[in-house]
């Protein structure tokens, strides 16, 4: 991905998951998100990259000077069959330092390459009504918006649902 000097992506690794731990709790406490049904409680956010480790997930980090700053990734959808072929974006978030570059849209753009080459045809995400940047740039990259949620994901919490072909 082409970032300014400062700012760079990578797989995720073992030496991450504090720091990018601390960013999601961090950065969903600040919209609010911090009671039952948000992804802030998955037992993953302890261990992202262990969580992240098959041929159907991938997790990005986001360092600036190198600190982890933010991420993004994907997984198969809870409850889909393979054959459906949806992906479920996940915990797609960035401190204050990374917002407003449009790294959003380009780890987006990269996450959504690496999705059709793991096989998947279809992404679904869920995110809230005070997230109003995410639902922005989900609209911009032609993220059509649901009345509901597609899956059981345990984030009863989340209230907004989108969706788009790959």
């Amino acid at each position: 991905m082409a970032l300014d000097a400062a700012l760079a992506c990578r797989s995720i690794s073992a030496r991450d998951d504090h720091a990018i731990a601390a960013v999601i709790r961090d950065v969903m406490t600040e919209h609010g998100c911090s009671g039952p049904g948000f992804s802030i409680h998955d037992p993953e956010v302890a261990a992202m990259s262990a969580a992240y480790q098959s041929h159907e997930s991938r997790y990005v980090v986001v360092e600036h000077l190198g600190e982890v700053v933010g991420g993004g990734g994907f997984a198969r959808l809870p409850g889909s069959a393979l054959a459906e072929a949806t992906c479920e974006l996940r915990t797609m978030y960035f401190r204050s330092v990374a917002r407003g570059r449009g790294l959003g849209a380009e780890l987006l753009q990269h996450l959504r390459r690496a999705m059709r080459e793991a096989g998947y045809r279809r992404c679904y995400l869920e995110t809230t009504t005070p997230m109003h940047a995410a639902q922005k740039l989900y609209r911009r990259a032609d993220f059509a918006e649901r009345c509901g949620s597609m899956s059981n994901t345990g984030h009863h919490g989340c209230d907004r649902f989108f969706h788009r072909e790959l």
